[in-house]
C-alpha cells in the first residue's frame, strides 16, 4: 500500500486520501492548541497561502498523544485553529501518531529518517513530512519552523521540479 491509498477522515468526518493530493507537495504536521508551539500554526497558514497556488498543501494532523494538548473536540479544534490563526488549510481527525493505535499513515511516515538519520517515533507536536508528488517523503522534527530555510527551500525545489 502506498501513501496515497492510505484511508483518512477529515475533520467534519469525510473519508479521504493523500490520493486527493497526489499532484500536490503536501506538508504534513501533527498539530496541537495547548502547546507551546503552536504559534507554528501562523508559518504553516503563511506556507499555505504562499504556495497553495503553486501546488503546495499544508495537511494538519490534531494530535493528543503529547501531554493531552490537543484536547477539544472536532468543533473547538475547527473554531480554535480559523479563529486564532485563520488556518485554511485542510484538517484531519484527531489521531494517534505513536504507539499501538498508530495510524498507518505515521506507520509509514516514521520510517523516514531525518536530517541526523533518525527514524521512528515522532517526537511531539509539529512535526513535519514533506511528501512530493512521487510519494518521496523529507522529514523535520517539531522545533524546525514552518518558514526555517532548510523548510522553504524544499518545499520551492519539489514544487520546480
Amino acid at each position: 500500500m502506498s501513501l496515497y491509498d492510505i484511508p483518512l477522515r477529515t475533520l467534519d468526518g469525510r473519508d479521504t486520501s493523500l490520493a486527493a493530493y497526489r499532484d500536490r507537495v503536501v506538508l504534513v504536521v501533527n498539530v496541537a492548541s495547548k502547546c507551546g508551539l503552536t504559534p507554528q500554526y501562523s508559518g504553516l497558514e503563511r506556507l499555505q497561502e504562499q504556495y497553495g497556488e503553486q501546488g503546495f498543501t499544508v495537511l494538519g494532523v490534531p494530535c493528543n498523544q503529547f501531554a493531552g494538548q490537543e484536547p477539544g473536540s472536532a468543533e473547538e479544534i475547527r473554531t480554535f485553529c480559523s479563529a486564532t490563526y485563520g488556518v485554511t488549510f485542510p484538517l484531519l481527525e484527531k489521531t494517534d501518531v505513536n504507539g499501538a493505535d498508530r495510524h498507518a499513515l505515521y506507520a509509514e511516515l516514521t520510517r523516514v529518517a531525518d536530517a541526523d538519520g533518525e527514524a521512528g517515533d515522532v517526537q511531539w507536536n509539529f512535526e513535519k513530512f514533506l511528501i512530493s508528488p512521487r510519494g518521496e517523503v523529507t522529514r523535520f522534527r517539531p522545533r524546525t519552523e514552518p518558514e526555517a530555510p532548510e523548510v522553504v527551500a524544499a518545499i520551492e525545489a519539489l514544487l520546480d521540479a
